[in-house]
């Protein structure tokens, strides 16, 4: 077999890799996109004491097992940032984006967007 075929096999395999690529970023960006919106739908203002926050997986988040259950299968497995707070008069374990997760102050009380379990972002009083 000539080397020439061989180079012309991998150039359509690194071609076919990339276009496939392409098309699994483009559904995934229509997915952010639809659940962005559902997030944004159902996000409520209100003010939560932070107990404590850390990185940690969701088997030790002690979240309810309906709730697990309806994460995706990857992020059981990473290490997510997850906050104790007390919401109200009770004591949840919510999950957050990295962003928000830097900007949260322990100890403290803080107002923020909420959907679900799920914060949002962090509502910053401006004086």
């Amino acid at each position: 077999m000539p080397v020439w075929v061989i180079y012309v096999i991998i150039l359509v395999v690194i071609v076919a890799l990339v276009i496939a690529f392409r098309i699994f970023r483009k559904r995934m960006r229509k997915r952010m996109a639809n659940q962005k919106a559902v997030v944004d739908q159902h996000k409520v203002t209100t003010s939560i004491f932070v107990i404590d926050k850390k990185k940690g997986k969701l088997a030790d988040a002690r979240l309810p097992k309906p709730v697990i259950d309806q994460i995706p299968t990857i992020y059981k497995f990473r290490k997510l940032p997850l906050v104790t707070a007390k919401v109200g008069p009770q004591i949840v374990t919510l999950i957050c984006e990295e962003d928000v997760f830097k900007k949260l102050p322990e100890k403290k009380n803080v107002r923020v967007d909420l959907a679900g379990i799920f914060i949002v972002s962090i509502n910053e009083k401006r004086k």
